[in-house]
């Protein structure tokens, strides 16, 4: 109960006092071109909160989890392919009310843009500023939505890239927690895995330091561990 109530007052505090804690981390913020790729916007409201361009196309949009490890083990070739948009996924798990398209075979869902035009403009442009960051500059992000379960963490874990971090509801067998972080839900049987993107970034800070892992490269636990 003790550890329930100062999450909830930590949080609050971060949101009556966020221009400040906002301006505090811009401050912090040494390196400001990087790069973010993650399955849903929690990459995009990193951006916004440190008031930078987006230097990734994985903004405003998200992926199923076999799509996105699909990409990413395949990452050059799939950010090579053109957008095909189309009307019909083979996830059932949603109506297609927004942009929708493939790279290949892999489904990308626009979930936060009006049109396909938009969409395709918008992809392209940031793609070009993804493709001109340094490797060693891209950060890569997953957490356990939209069909990603522990294989494909473990996975994504498995992946050539230096810079990873996974969220999840539960521990994952093999990870320990400064790779993959624990965010627990105090109701699992309304919630079996992380808020949805945005609410996981205003959270992120009980969990970990976002400007340590962008200028140092290091995953730095804060006050809340598994």
């Amino acid at each position: 109960m003790l550890r329930e109530l100062e999450f909830f007052i930590r949080r609050k505090i971060r949101y009556c006092f966020r221009g400040y804690f906002a301006f505090r981390d811009r401050y912090r913020l040494k390196n400001n071109d990087f790069g973010i790729v993650a399955n849903n916007c929690w990459g995009g409201c990193t951006y916004q909160w440190l008031g930078l361009a987006y230097n990734s196309p994985f903004v405003g949009l998200f992926l199923y989890g076999p799509c996105y490890i699909k990409l990413l083990n395949r990452f050059d070739y799939y950010l090579r392919q053109e957008l095909q948009f189309k009307k019909v996924s083979k996830y059932k798990d949603r109506a297609i009310e927004y942009p929708m398209a493939y790279l290949d075979d892999v489904e990308v869902h626009f979930t936060h843009y009006d049109s396909e035009e938009e969409a395709l403009i918008k992809w392209n442009r940031r793609k070009e500023r993804l493709l001109k960051t340094d490797r060693h500059n891209l950060f890569f992000m997953i957490c356990d939505r939209e069909r990603v379960d522990d294989d494909i963490i473990t996975e994504f874990h498995q992946l050539p890239f230096k810079n990873k971090v996974s969220f999840g509801i539960d521990t994952v067998d093999g990870l320990d927690n400064h790779q993959h972080i624990k965010v627990p839900h105090r109701d699992r049987s309304k919630q079996d895995n992380v808020p949805h993107g945005r609410k996981l970034f205003q959270i992120t800070f009980m969990f970990m330091d976002v400007i340590h892992w962008l200028d140092y490269r290091r995953l730095k636990r804060t006050r809340f561990k598994a």
